[in-house]
């Protein structure tokens, strides 16, 4: 199975950690003073709401490292990037891909593995049009947040290894689906050296056609670093029956130019000896 050729070592968040210690005081207060159970009870039980929660909030990096911007002091000035999510698709991305080229942008393309593995022409496609093909698991599951570690890590893995075999290139970056993770999904990462990337603004272009309302979502306060969310899997359909990314990706496009803003993918804001594609070897 091909693999990164070096593991660093697992080290937790500040949140996770302190839950840990938690735990372990909540055990020992019952042991020495068993009439404690009530209020060490209730701490566990309000540590376990606040790292669900923290599980539930795309943007949030109390689990774990999460990119919500493009950080410096690598990303490239005046730059955003432009992600899109769910495919590839065959009737979707290859005008994804034509509107990209005639912007002159580039993107990065948070794939599913099984979608890779039915499309691989398409997958290696994304990557010769310049553009970055990352890991947004093997079958975007809606209960991968209700994963346990193992499982968790078999996704992640089994889209890693289909990426690597279809591109020749490691994902770099892990988008998990909808965005929803526990406290396990930081360790598998750091073990498949993958960082977390979520997103500054999404247009919920799954669920909304009207190409005003997601373009709008996007430009909101728009500045250099952001990081922006569309789909050419699941899109959600116009009026007049198109994906809706077909209608908003020019007017996004035109919005940045007129901004003075250039997309790139989230390898360019990576440090120069860890921005090029990563090698694989056979284990």
């Amino acid at each position: 199975m091909p693999e990164l050729a070096s593991r660093p070592r697992y080290r937790p968040s500040p949140a996770i950690s302190a839950s840990v210690v938690l735990h372990i005081g909540a055990a020992a207060a019952v042991l020495v003073r068993p009439q404690a159970w009530p209020w060490a009870l209730s701490a566990v039980v309000a540590d376990h709401l606040l790292l669900t929660g923290a599980g539930l909030w795309p943007r949030s990096s109390l689990l774990g490292p999460n990119w919500t911007r493009l950080p410096e002091p690598f990303a490239p000035r005046a730059s955003v990037a432009v992600t899109i999510d769910d495919g590839p698709d065959p009737e979707v991305t290859p005008r994804v891909l034509d509107l990209l080229d005639t912007g002159g942008a580039r993107a990065t393309f948070f794939c599913i593995g099984e979608r890779v593995l039915q499309h691989p022409e398409l997958t290696r496609e994304i990557v010769r049009r310049g553009h970055a093909v990352e890991n947004h698991s093997q079958r975007h599951l809606h209960r991968f947040s209700l994963l346990g570690p193992a499982a968790m890590a078999a996704e992640v893995a089994r889209a890693q290894q289909a990426i690597s075999d279809t591109t020749g290139e490691a994902a770099r970056f892990f988008r998990a689906p909808a965005g929803l993770r526990n406290p396990f999904l930081a360790a598998v990462l750091e073990h498949a050296q993958l960082r977390l990337a979520s997103w500054t603004r999404r247009g919920f272009d799954t669920r909304n056609g009207n190409a005003d309302d997601v373009l709008g979502r996007l430009t909101k306060n728009l500045a250099s670093g952001d990081i922006l969310l569309l789909h050419d899997g699941h899109a959600a359909r116009t009026q007049a029956g198109s994906p809706v990314i077909l209608t908003v990706l020019p007017r996004l496009l035109a919005a940045l130019s007129g901004a003075g803003l250039k997309p790139v993918t989230l390898r360019a804001a990576l440090p120069p000896a860890q921005a090029q594609p990563a090698s694989v070897r056979a284990s």
